[in-house]
C-alpha cells in the first residue's frame, strides 16, 4: 500500500513540474544542441567514452542545456549526482557535499559528479575549497556559468578544468523539442490533440533566442489554456503565449564586451546594418550612453581619420548632442553616427602613424631638436644659438620651406588611396620631395 501511495505522490509531483522540466531528456541521445563538442568523436563524448571524465566548466547562455548535460553525464558515468547553487549555498554546504563524496567513494566506491550553478558567484575562499577534492579526484566537478570563466572563475580553478562553450539552441533544435512536446504522451503534452501551423513552431523557436525552457514554456501556456479541442496551434496563438521579451545584457560582463566589439568591427568593415542592429542590442540592454559615444569618437579617428575628415566632427558633434537631450531621443543621433561611420571609407594611416613614432622613441635613440627649431624668444637664446637659421614658411615659395625639421629620414604617415587621404596622399608625396631638397 505504501509503495502504491508512493508511486501516486511521484506522479502528482511529475504532472506538477513545468513542461521544460518533464522534458528533460532522459539519455544523451535525447539532448539536442551542442554537437560541436558533444557529437561522435568530439572531445566530451571522447572523455566519457574513455571514462575520463575531469572537472568541467559550462559556459553559455540560460536554457541551452547546462544542467540537463551535467545530470546526463552522471547517469552515462554511472556517478553519485550532487547540486550545489552558488546563490544560496556557502562554505559549509559545499564541505558537506565534499565530505558526502568521500565517504561514497570509500563505501560505495562510485564517485560523486558535483554540479555547482552559478559557480562564478562562489567567492575566493569557495572555490579554493574545492581545489583538493577536484585534484584527487574525489568530486568530478561540473561548474555552470553564464560569464565567462577565464574572467569570472579563479584560475587555479580554470586551470585544472575541460572549458566547453554552450550555444543557444538553434531554431531546428527548438522546433525539434516542441515536437517532441507535442508528441509525448507520457510526459508531454501528447494526450491533448494539437493541430500544428508551422509557422506557429517557427514562430516559438525564433522568439525564444535559442532558450529551451522560454520555447516549451510558451507552448504548454498555448496548449493548457485553449479549451478548444482539437487545439488550433496558430502564430496568433503562439504570440499571446509569449512573455514579453527580458533583455538579457550584462553591462559589464561578456555581453557588454562582446557587443562593443561586434559594433566597432561591424563599422569597421563598413556593414552599416550589422553596424546598427549592434548599436540597437547595447541600447535595448541599456548600455552607458557616455561609453557609446566615447568609442564612436575614437572610431572616428582609429578608423576612418584622414580618409573623411568630417567623420570626427560628427562623433564629437553626437558626443554633445547626446549629452545635451538625453535617451530616447538621442538613439537617433548615435543612428546618424553609425551609419555615417560605416558608410564612410576607412583608414587606419594616421593611428599607424602615431603607434610608430611612439615606438621610436620607446625603443629608439631620442632625437635632439635641431638647432635652428629651438625656441629663440629667450635672453641669451641667440648666444647659444637656438633659433638661428630658421626660414618662416610663409615667406618661402607655396608656403613650404626647404628645412629639415627632424635631423633623420624618417615617415610615419602612410595614407591610403581611399576617401579624400587619396589627396592627401597625393599632396604629401610634393611635399616631401620639396622638404627633401635640402
Amino acid at each position: 500500500m505504501s509503495s502504491l501511495f508512493d508511486a501516486l505522490e511521484q506522479n502528482h509531483f511529475e504532472r506538477a513540474k513545468p513542461l521544460a522540466a518533464r522534458m528533460r531528456p532522459k539519455s544523451l541521445d535525447e539532448f539536442v544542441g551542442q554537437q560541436h563538442f558533444l557529437g561522435e568523436g568530439k572531445l566530451l563524448r571522447r572523455l566519457l567514452t574513455a571514462d575520463r571524465l575531469t572537472s568541467l566548466l559550462f559556459f553559455g547562455p540560460p536554457g541551452c542545456g547546462k544542467t540537463t548535460l551535467a545530470q546526463l553525464l552522471a547517469k552515462a558515468s554511472s556517478a553519485r549526482f550532487a547540486t550545489l547553487s552558488a546563490v544560496t549555498s556557502g562554505v559549509k554546504e559545499l564541505r558537506d557535499e565534499l565530505r558526502l563524496a568521500q565517504d561514497e567513494l570509500a563505501a560505495a566506491g562510485r564517485k560523486t559528479l558535483l554540479f555547482v550553478d552559478e559557480i562564478h558567484r562562489f567567492n575566493r575562499a569557495q572555490q579554493d575549497a574545492l581545489l583538493h577534492d577536484v585534484e584527487n579526484g574525489i568530486v568530478t566537478l561540473v561548474g555552470a556559468t553564464t560569464s565567462n570563466p577565464f574572467f569570472a572563475v579563479n584560475s587555479a580553478l580554470v586551470s585544472r578544468s575541460q572549458i566547453f562553450q554552450f550555444e543557444p539552441l538553434s531554431v531546428d533544435d527548438l522546433k525539434s523539442l516542441l515536437r517532441r512536446a507535442l508528441t509525448d504522451k507520457e510526459r508531454g503534452l501528447g494526450r491533448i490533440p494539437v493541430e500544428v501551423d508551422e509557422r506557429a513552431l517557427d514562430y516559438l523557436a525564433e522568439i525564444a533566442d535559442g532558450d529551451a525552457r522560454r520555447s516549451l514554456a510558451a507552448l504548454e501556456v498555448a496548449v493548457l489554456s485553449t479549451a478548444a479541442r482539437p487545439v488550433e496551434l496558430t502564430v496568433e496563438l503562439a504570440a499571446d503565449s509569449v512573455q514579453r521579451k527580458a533583455m538579457r545584457y550584462d553591462g559589464t560582463g561578456d555581453d557588454h564586451f562582446d557587443c562593443a566589439s561586434a559594433l566597432i568591427k561591424s563599422i569597421r568593415g563598413s556593414d552599416v546594418d550589422a553596424s546598427l542592429y549592434w548599436l540597437a542590442r547595447m541600447m535595448a540592454g541599456g548600455e552607458d550612453i557616455r561609453f557609446l559615444c566615447r568609442r564612436l569618437v575614437i572610431l572616428a579617428s582609429e578608423d576612418v581619420g584622414n580618409a573623411d575628415p568630417q567623420a570626427l566632427p560628427l562623433a564629437v558633434a553626437a558626443m554633445q548632442a547626446c549629452e545635451f537631450v538625453g535617451m530616447p531621443e538621442c538613439r537617433l543621433t548615435l543612428s546618424q553616427t553609425v551609419a555615417y561611420l560605416a558608410c564612410a571609407p576607412k583608414s587606419n594611416a594616421a593611428t599607424l602613424a602615431i603607434d610608430e613614432a611612439l615606438k621610436d622613441i620607446q625603443e629608439g635613440t631620442i632625437l635632439p631638436v635641431p638647432r635652428h627649431l629651438r625656441d629663440g624668444h629667450y635672453a641669451g637664446a641667440k648666444q647659444l644659438g637656438s633659433g638661428a637659421g630658421y626660414q618662416y614658411a610663409h615667406d618661402a615659395p607655396g608656403g613650404v620651406a626647404t628645412q629639415d625639421y627632424l635631423g633623420v629620414d624618417r615617415e610615419y604617415y602612410r595614407p591610403t588611396d581611399r576617401g579624400f587621404e587619396a589627396e592627401l596622399q597625393a599632396r604629401l608625396t610634393g611635399l616631401r620631395k620639396r622638404l627633401k631638397e635640402i
